[in-house]
């Protein structure tokens, strides 16, 4: 077994009055230290002037779209196509024969199920 000295014991006396009196001593310091950061932060960035050296340009007036615009009347087409598919497809859908054979396909896409999608659904 190795040889270990003797260890010293610490005493300690703690004298209760002063041990309270540092704690209270230090929440204090602490409070303060928060009560200045605070203060600090709101007098440097909530009070700082905002420099602005030119007010801001209006906003340019929008045109009402017409029928003069090429490219508006271009997305009106195209809504009016898309609307129209949309509501092909949907009465070609509510065939109860189509919705078996569409969910068929979507679960299990065989070649079977895509050809009678084909038949019952167009």
């Amino acid at each position: 077994m190795p040889y270990r000295p003797n260890h010293r014991q610490l005493l300690v006396t703690l004298n209760p009055a002063q041990l309270v009196g540092c704690i209270a001593l230090g929440i204090w310091l602490g409070f303060l230290a928060i009560a200045l950061t605070t203060w600090l932060g709101y007098k440097l960035f909530l009070n700082a002037p905002l420099p602005i050296t030119t007010p801001a340009p209006p906003p340019p007036a929008m045109n009402a779209p017409g029928g003069e615009s090429p490219m508006f009347e271009q997305y009106q087409n195209n809504l009016r196509r898309q609307e129209q598919s949309q509501g092909d497809a949907q009465s070609h859908n509510q065939d109860p024969k189509c919705q078996f054979w569409l969910q068929q396909d979507r679960t299990a896409p065989t070649d079977k199920s895509r050809t009678n999608v084909l038949k019952f659904c167009n």
